[in-house]
């Protein structure tokens, strides 16, 4: 079935700019997953930890991106979460995460979508990201943008953000078990959760970052974020003029997104 999906998608979708590519990749992965849960998935293998897993539909929504790309950009190199690599000969790399949010996704909730992020230079340290796509299929959402493209959702422009203090937001984050009990990152991780105004733990970090670009999140902090998980929803927050950085504390590397006010008190705090 997905050597079909990746031929028809390729020819109809051949003469796109990465831009409209992107939209359409993400919109179809995350579809083709849905479809694939509701007609019933196998028991889902574990990676790290017992919610650290994969499904089958996973790996077809990645083959699905991957193959396409290897179509219609076969230049460009592909970084992908479920393992599929290609160097880049143009500079550019896609960053895949074929299902963000596979514990909920795995558990029948409709937190989970489907996100790319294209960029130059290597992932982990990239020289420019062009921008950045998420479709959550269970609300029809599609959110795209990037530092030099406005951010928008499906095709509507997003308000840039609003400076606000940190005590006046709340703070989208994700800390596993193990990190609780490590008291050098809960103590990092601890300083700030104790100065927001809520907090919300949902489990996929693009849809949250999305969000947060958006304006129903107020800002976001995990720590050891894959490139993955990071750099999609990092371009959208950047596309509404938010600020995005990388910060050491506690023994490990937080990524931090959102206004500019509470974005950099929370630095401060994990930095203090």
């Amino acid at each position: 079935m997905i050597p079909a999906l990746i031929k028809t998608f390729a020819v109809g979708h051949e003469t796109d700019s990465d831009e409209h590519l992107a939209q359409a990749l993400v919109y179809n992965a995350g579809r083709l997953a849905w479809r694939l849960r509701e007609a019933g998935l196998q028991a889902p293998e574990q990676k790290t930890s017992v919610s650290d897993i994969v499904t089958e539909a996973d790996k077809a929504a990645e083959a699905f991106v991957a193959g396409v790309l290897e179509l219609v950009r076969p230049a460009d190199g592909v970084l992908g979460e479920e393992g599929t690599q290609r160097p880049s000969e143009s500079g550019k790399t896609w960053v895949i995460d074929p299902v963000d949010g596979t514990y909920n996704f795995a558990s029948g909730s409709d937190y989970f979508c489907s996100a790319v992020a294209l960029v130059s230079g290597s992932p982990a340290d990239p020289t420019e990201v062009h921008f950045g796509a998420v479709h959550r299929p269970a609300m029809g959402y599609t959110w795209f943008g990037g530092p030099n493209i406005s951010s928008t959702k499906d095709g509507k422009p997003l308000t840039p953000l609003v400076d606000k203090p940190l005590n006046m937001v709340s703070l989208g984050t994700y800390i596993h078990p193990s990190s609780l009990a490590d008291p050098k990152i809960f103590s990092a991780w601890n300083k700030v959760a104790a100065r927001v105004a809520t907090l919300r733990m949902l489990g996929a970090g693009s849809i949250d970052l999305a969000t947060v670009a958006d304006g129903g999140l107020g800002v976001w902090l995990q720590h050891s974020v894959a490139d993955w998980d990071w750099l999609p929803g990092q371009a959208l927050v950047a596309g509404v003029g938010g600020l995005c950085q990388r910060v050491a504390a506690g023994g490990v590397t937080w990524s931090v997104a959102g206004n500019h006010q509470a974005a950099t008190e929370l630095i401060e705090l994990l930095q203090g």
